[in-house]
């Protein structure tokens, strides 16, 4: 068995343009101080890491590796959430997505589908470089306006959007088994891979390709009144990422899943501060444990309510306490008799 590593931080929520948190060395130290050993990093932010450097410059990669180690953490993952939301994106969100990309790209989706597609390769050399083994990202969605259809979906439109969703993904995917790196898809409201049922249709499709496997986080899966736990009894194999992140789902009379375009404070289903939501992190490890996860514990933190460092500083010592570092033995092995194989044919009745 497995004792999974943590705790680490996804620190997208947190870069900026002001100390500690506008580049590299100044958030590592931030990150050290609350007790982190590892973080996710966001590789579309420059002011923390420079992806088509890392996947060019082994010497950058060494100096990145460096200013993290000086600090005593680790990398856990590379992120390319935006630029895999960009591999493959419906009309109707051009406009809306466009932010996600560099302004030349803008109001031109075949370049910016390239583009979006060559920074998934940068990635797949960056993860080689920096020796990672997993990586974070979206798998983008040309179906999710059809996810509850009206009219009624034509036939055959499913399997055509998956068949193209893997036609996308299929050179990212090699490249990344080229790079021995899985691509870890965050199974996540909005893309096309959001639930078990989705992320096995897009299995299909690009033939069990080994490399296509899953970030687990359970506030997802929450907010759409799916079993989390379950989940992992039934996907243990794929999950190659664990983000930490708590939510609440409470109905009421006037609002329920879809949240009746309401701001996050007043929709009945929210992320929350670790803690203060619902989630069941004690079925969540003990899970993980039982299943020989070897990955990260990485808080991803988003909440309605509570400020981003507070969330942070209350993050660590969460995750360290719920880690389960496992035994090497069974609990009763003080009462073990030490019998040979003639006396188990006894107790059988063999002899």
């Amino acid at each position: 068995m497995k004792t999974l590593k943590g705790p680490a931080i996804f620190l997208a929520q947190f870069a900026g343009d002001e100390a500690p948190f506008n580049t590299l060395p100044n958030i590592c130290e931030w990150v050290a101080s609350l007790g982190y050993k590892g973080i996710q990093i966001p590789s579309w932010d420059k002011r923390l890491f420079d992806l088509e450097k890392a996947a060019t410059d082994l010497d950058y990669c060494q100096q990145v590796q460096s200013i993290v180690a000086e600090h005593g953490l680790e990398i856990t993952e590379l992120s390319t959430h935006l630029q895999g939301q960009l591999v493959a994106c419906h009309p109707a969100y051009n406009d809306l997505f466009d932010g996600f990309a560099p302004a030349e790209y803008h109001g031109n989706p075949t370049a910016r589908t390239e583009w979006a597609t060559q920074q998934m390769m940068f990635a797949a050399k960056a993860s080689k470089n920096l020796g990672l083994t997993a990586h974070a990202t979206f798998s983008g969605a040309l179906l999710w306006h059809t996810v509850y259809p009206w009219p009624q979906r034509p036939a055959g439109l499913v399997e055509t959007g998956f068949a193209e969703l893997a036609k996308r993904w299929l050179p990212i995917l090699d490249a990344f088994d080229e790079a021995g790196c899985d691509v870890c898809y965050e199974l996540h409201p909005g893309e096309d891979l959001h639930d078990g049922i989705t992320f096995e249709r897009f299995l299909a499709a690009v033939d069990n390709h080994p490399r296509a496997n899953i970030l687990y986080d359970p506030s997802h899966f929450v907010l759409q009144q799916l079993d989390y736990l379950e989940f992992i009894d039934i996907y243990h194999d794929r999950i190659k990422a664990f983000h930490v992140k708590d939510a609440e789902f409470v109905p009421n009379g006037r609002a329920g899943v879809y949240g009746g375009y309401q701001g996050w404070v007043d929709r009945p289903g929210r992320f929350r501060s670790l803690g203060d939501g619902q989630v069941d992190f004690n079925g969540i490890f003990s899970r993980m444990a039982k299943y020989d996860f070897a990955g990260w514990a990485v808080l991803e933190w988003e909440c309605c309510l509570k400020h981003p460092e507070t969330g942070a500083a209350e993050g660590a010592p969460f995750i360290a306490k719920h880690i389960i570092n496992v035994t090497e033995k069974a609990f009763d092995d003080f009462a073990a008799a030490g019998i040979d194989e003639n006396f188990n044919k006894k107790v059988l009745g063999l002899n």
